[in-house]
């Protein structure tokens, strides 16, 4: 848990670092726990400092812009006829002010984690709280600030959270699914770790499972299995790969929504108020996954805007969210859940949320990353986000200035996030998909950069497309038989309601790489088919559906031989590159043409050739 021992009593006026009822802000009270001095940024140009603490939030449940968040009128209010709440922050700043760019990227932490790092630097990278990695955001001027937003994050080992009030005089079903992996007479249901059951005990807790994702769930008997908090026992255990659904009343409801107003309040603070840590000119807020989803979530609800009418993000980027959204701003919610199959929901793209706000200063420029993955598994339906709802037409706005804020990249052939190399089998049938799209987020970030300070535009959107063929039906995919892999053409999407919603794949080429998107060398000069799907291993249940959110790698073959003798389609590695010097030079030529189209940073061109030739020794 963060340290509140420093200050229970309230750390006021400190300096710039403490903000005492604040005129500026819905922050009212700025509490320092910590500040920590982190050495110099790798180009020796400034020192870093680290400073944790806690912001004080009150906001008016009467402001329209309040009103969206579910339940706000159940909360207990103070004296001033405000609900308060308070969220952990975390701000890595240089210490001179003259050595920052004037940017901050403020990231939403996913499961109170801080994977911003990790995602854009080399080296261990976020490990540990004292961990930078190489500290490419830092080294190019950025401040970071991270802000609490989810209720039931567990707050140890740095992790950052929010406490914020239970709504008053409710009782609600909670549901939480659960597929498990192994077989056990005992599981946790971990999404439903924020609420408490009314009655363990009564009969209107239920328990169902299922075998497809929209099959027919079948109940199990009450008298089978035991509720203690938000664990079940039951007789004669749980089968892997089967889908379980809980349901009990909860008698504590948390106002899960207000995450999303000290998102908003918080960086409002950070961006406005004359006794914030750090004054940027423009923010940037990024979040990866869950939190992209949160972005969305953020978007949709109109939360851009503070209570006084002033633009919060001047840019917003949704990294690994395909077109899903979060369960946070509603009762019951269940932020922890790694299911989509149930948060995506019209509108898909977010071009018509960016024409929701009718001031345009309040329209934020937006990146939209995905990878293979959310196109394929999760429920995320990555292609909704570029095509009509009806899955028949690429989608174009009309509206200039709309798309002149909006790009979209699709980083193909990767997973969710790399798998470790050499490749490993983990749920999946296959290895893991060790694919690095780190390359390409530090080029995009670099784009960003140019975007926020000095209006330069970023390569165009560069995704799968209906009109050319790149982005396909599942049926329509032709994915070639390779010996032990199983064909993903059966593969299903999402429902919205009773309703499939269409779902649409990037197209492959004859060696079931895909065609479309932002390729890396590694993709275009491959030593392996990369997919963003990968079927469930038999000893963990269900090989027919797909496991969470992994791809595969399924390497070539050696040499002609060894292709002849497993009756492999595809070319073998010998066949391709007759030689490492071939191979090398045609990584090389394809790093190149990324660097010329902005996708690929020329610093980072050593990196990517010293990966390729340690996969080129490991083949």
């Amino acid at each position: 848990m963060l340290r509140r021992t420093l200050s229970s009593v309230v750390v006021s006026l400190l300096g710039s670092l403490a903000c005492a009822p604040c005129a500026l802000a819905e922050l009212v009270r700025w509490e320092v726990l910590s500040r920590e001095d982190l050495g110099a940024t790798n180009l020796g140009a400034t020192k870093l400092e680290r400073i944790i603490g806690i912001a004080h939030f009150e906001i008016d449940p009467a402001d329209a812009r309040n009103q969206v968040i579910a339940d706000i009128g159940h909360a207990p209010v103070n004296k001033s006829a405000r609900v308060e709440f308070s969220s952990d922050i975390c701000i890595v700043r240089h210490k001179d002010a003259a050595h920052s760019n004037g940017l901050a990227v403020i990231e939403p932490p996913n499961r109170g984690g801080k994977p911003l790092i990790g995602t854009f630097g080399l080296g261990a990278a976020a490990k540990s709280d004292a961990d930078l990695g190489d500290r490419f955001i830092l080294d190019r001027g950025f401040d970071i600030v991270w802000i609490g937003w989810q209720f039931d994050v567990a707050r140890t080992a740095g992790q950052l959270g929010i406490s914020v009030p239970v709504a008053q005089g409710i009782e609600a079903m909670v549901r939480a699914e659960l597929v498990p992996n192994i077989s056990a007479p005992t599981q946790n249901f971990s999404d439903l770790a924020g609420y408490s059951p009314a009655d363990p005990t009564s009969d209107q807790c239920t328990l169902t499972v299922r075998d497809e994702q929209y099959g027919q769930s079948q109940p199990i008997e009450r008298a089978r299995w035991q509720l203690a908090g938000n664990e079940v026992t039951l007789q004669g255990g749980f089968e892997p790969g089967r889908i379980y659904t809980l349901r009990y009343r909860a008698n504590s409801l948390p106002i899960a929504g207000l995450g999303l107003a000290a998102l908003r309040d918080g960086a409002s603070w950070i961006k406005y108020a004359p006794d914030a840590p750090i004054h940027p000119t423009r923010t940037l807020a990024f979040g990866s996954s869950q939190c992209g989803r949160l972005l969305r979530s953020f978007l949709r609800g109109g939360f851009n805007e503070d209570e006084r009418g002033r633009p919060v993000f001047d840019a917003i980027w949704a990294h690994i969210a395909g077109a899903a959204y979060l369960s946070i701003n509603e009762r019951g919610a269940t932020p922890t859940s790694l299911s989509a199959f149930v948060a995506t929901f019209a509108p898909y793209s977010l071009d018509a949320m960016l024409a929701q706000q009718r001031e345009p200063a309040l329209r934020p420029k937006v990146f939209l990353t995905n990878t293979s993955c959310e196109y394929w598994c999760g429920g995320r339906s990555a292609a909704l986000m570029h095509v009509t709802p009806d899955g028949l037409t690429d989608l174009t706005l009309s509206d200039k200035a709309l798309s002149d804020k909006l790009r979209i990249y699709f980083l193909a052939g990767a997973q969710h996030g790399a798998a470790g190399f050499p490749a490993q089998i983990g749920n999946g049938t296959q290895p893991d998909n060790p694919l690095e799209s780190r390359w390409t987020m530090r080029a995009l970030m670099s784009s960003m950069q140019s975007w926020l300070a000095n209006d330069i535009a970023p390569p165009a959107s560069r995704v799968p497309r209906i009109a050319d063929g790149t982005l396909v039906s599942t049926a329509s995919i032709g994915f070639p038989a390779i010996p032990g892999v199983q064909s993903p053409t059966g593969v299903q999407g999402v429902r919205e309601g009773d309703q499939p919603i269409a779902f649409l794949v990037p197209a492959v080429d004859i060696d079931a790489n895909e065609r479309a998107g932002i390729r890396t060398p590694e993709l275009t000069v491959a030593l392996a088919t990369y997919t963003g799907w990968n079927f469930r291993k038999a000893s963990i249940g269900a090989p027919h559906a797909l496991a969470t959110l992994v791809g595969s790698r399924v390497a070539f073959a050696r040499n002609a031989l060894e292709r002849e003798r497993t009756h492999d389609p595809r070319a073998s590695i010998e066949e391709r590159f007759p030689t490492e010097e071939t191979y090398v030079s045609r990584a090389r030529d394809a790093a190149a043409a990324l660097v010329r189209d902005g996708f690929l940073l020329e610093s980072d061109v050593q990196h990517v050739l010293a990966r390729m030739k340690a996969q080129w020794s490991a083949r």
